[in-house]
């Protein structure tokens, strides 16, 4: 596999991590029965776990054995970061050189523009992984010990530490607070809901943020126009998302209009978290007003930042995109971000993943509006947050139809390795380079 572009090699390897999953998940050994599984289940399972989207089929606590859960929370984990990603932490931890090629590989696993600081980057990654994750795990632990004993405790604070920071958005909850609950048990709880959104941000903002972060606090590196991007438009998306969901739900008998204000404000916040791209939910998604379900589909669609563990267009596109029309409008010949020059190249990317995002959702949609006998916004919702790799649902996922479920798969694959990855793994040739200049000409738009 040598030769494989970068590309097709990360996209090649999530398929065989995800078929590897599956065959385990199939093994009588992996559920709660003893039993078989339906392999298109396994199959669905594992792929939502390796692209850390959390959407099932079965309910995850209840259904699978231990076997079978830590198969999955594997997954999540080699999911989150990216197969390159972990397979380099090995030759790292033996003191071994990492090769160009496993370096060209890594470029393409964590979404950065250059091989330059690419092994100091591979180290901030795995620090903040275990520092993270294991703080978010011992949190959780605390907090779970005064509702179960030790061990399930222990093991809850790991499962939901690892899948928040993953942005995966499984859980275990099944045998605690009932099937498919998810946190509702929590929703009230300020130390859940602050600790597993925080995972959740942190997860999503990427790790080149944070390593610039980090070493602006400890060596006054300056904040990169990325990083300046990606927070900014965090904060925007989760106080803006915040503010609509508590307007928008606020007197809904079937959400937010039964709790106390407390609850409101802290389940407006959670639930404007988890679609940028996590999929927990502390309120009950399906009686939802409609007007907001369509607003958590743009929030799936937008989803997570560049180098992260979520899905979607990415925040930092959309910044592009906008600072771009903003030029337009405005009549100039520059898109300024902070003081910066966008290239034309950044844009033209931008804008190619937007459409193709956009293009896949649709036509997904339109096919499984055709196949499954659910309302249109559900359907919609479903496959949006299949593309965001968010895993939040109206509760139609386990009803779906065994062409619904590959369809779901397909696009929750295309929404994790990037839909322009794809695209271009699956149609770009080599050819011949002839610099040809063509005549321009103008044509009339809008």
């Amino acid at each position: 596999m040598g030769r494989i572009h970068p590309i097709r090699f990360v996209i090649t390897s999530f398929a065989l991590i995800i078929l590897s999953g599956a065959i385990l998940l199939w093994l009588p050994v992996s559920s709660q029965s003893g039993q078989f599984t339906p392999f298109v289940n396994c199959l669905f399972t594992a792929t939502s776990a390796t692209c850390v989207t959390g959407l099932v089929v079965v309910d995850t606590g209840t259904y699978w054995s231990w076997f079978g859960q830590i198969v999955i929370l594997l997954l999540i984990q080699i999911g989150g970061l990216g197969y390159i990603t972990m397979a380099t932490f090995i030759p790292l931890a033996l003191g071994r050189k990492v090769g160009l090629l496993d370096r060209i590989r890594l470029v393409e696993a964590l979404n950065v523009s250059s091989l330059r600081g690419i092994m100091q980057l591979v180290r901030y990654v795995l620090l903040t992984v275990l520092i993270t994750e294991g703080l978010g795990a011992l949190i959780l632990f605390f907090r779970f010990l005064q509702d179960m004993p030790v061990g399930m405790a222990l093991y809850r604070g790991i499962f939901h530490a690892v899948s928040a920071f993953c942005n995966a958005g499984f859980d275990v909850m099944g045998p605690f607070s009932g099937p498919y609950s998810s946190l509702t048990y929590y929703r009230g709880d300020a130390i859940v809901n602050l600790t597993v959104g925080g995972l959740i941000i942190l997860g999503g903002i990427g790790f080149i943020v944070i390593a610039n972060l980090v070493r602006h606090f400890r060596m006054r590196e300056p904040i990169h126009l990325q990083s300046k991007i990606v927070l900014l438009m965090t904060a925007v998306l989760v106080v803006g998302g915040t503010l609509f969901i508590f307007l928008m739900e606020f007197g809904n008998p079937n959400s937010l209009a039964p709790l106390p204000l407390g609850e409101k404000i802290l389940a407006s916040f959670f639930q404007s978290v988890t679609p940028r791209t996590a999929g927990f939910n502390t309120l009950n998604i399906g009686g939802m007003n409609v007007s907001t379900l369509m607003f958590l589909v743009i929030l799936m669609f937008i989803g997570a930042s560049p180098g992260g563990t979520g899905g979607g267009v990415k925040t930092s596109t959309l910044a592009v995109i906008l600072a771009a029309v903003r030029a337009t409008i405005r009549g100039q010949g520059a898109t300024i971000i902070f003081g910066r020059h966008i290239e034309f190249g950044v844009i033209a990317k931008a804008l190619s993943i937007v459409v193709i995002s956009f293009f896949l959702v649709t036509v997904v949609s339109v096919v499984m509006a055709f196949l499954e006998p659910f309302a249109f916004h559900q359907l919609v919702f479903e496959v949006t947050s299949g593309f965001g790799t968010v895993g939040l649902s109206t509760g139609i996922t386990p009803s779906l139809t065994t062409a619904g479920k590959a369809l779901i798969m397909f696009i929750v694959f295309a929404g994790r390795v990037g839909p322009l990855s794809l695209f271009i793994a699956l149609t770009q040739r080599k050819k011949e380079v002839i610099r040809v200049k063509y005549p321009e000409e103008t044509v009339l738009v809008g």
